[in-house]
């Protein structure tokens, strides 16, 4: 966890620029063993679950590479890979919808992380708290989480990021 972050976690506004841009440079070295630890796979990737701290909540599921997960480290705010814009994703830099660090958790086969984070607003894209809004239930699919923040207002009036 990071001592005193680099960034002020409650702007919303990126440091660096806009979507995708390259991340400041950051000193790996005090990372090196959680780094270390954690095994992405052949496109360097690795995946990250995000869960509500307090709550317990599974807010969403997004892929990080080295770079993600050092910024994460690094600044205490949370930073995704984003495989449909090929770059870096500040959970926020868009929607407002900032992720701050709580806890950063490597499972015991080191190729998923767990990311406890304080959630600003809501964290998918539909306007939703939760990526996770609809379950299997009764043999149907049934929504159980409905939309509390207008995705247009998020995103401007276009559709927003998809999680893929």
């Amino acid at each position: 966890m990071p001592q005193s972050p680099k960034i002020d976690s409650k702007d919303p506004k990126p440091t660096g620029g806009g979507p995708g841009t390259p991340a400041p440079a950051v000193d790996a070295s005090p990372y090196a063993e959680a780094l270390a630890a954690i095994r992405f796979n052949a496109d360097g990737l690795v995946p990250a679950i995000a869960q509500a701290d307090g709550t317990g909540e599974i807010l969403m599921m997004a892929w990080m590479n080295r770079e993600a997960a050092l910024e994460t480290l690094a600044t205490g705010r949370v930073c995704y890979w984003s495989r449909s814009r090929g770059g870096l994703w500040r959970k926020g830099e868009t929607s407002g919808q900032v992720q701050r660090l709580k806890d950063f958790r490597i499972d015991c086969d080191g190729d998923t992380l767990l990311l406890v984070v304080e959630q600003d607003g809501v964290a998918c894209h539909t306007g939703r708290r939760s990526c996770f809004y609809r379950a299997w239930r009764d043999g149907r699919l049934e929504v159980i989480q409905e939309i509390e923040t207008d995705p247009a207002i998020l995103y401007g009036g276009h559709a927003g990021h998809s999680h893929d």
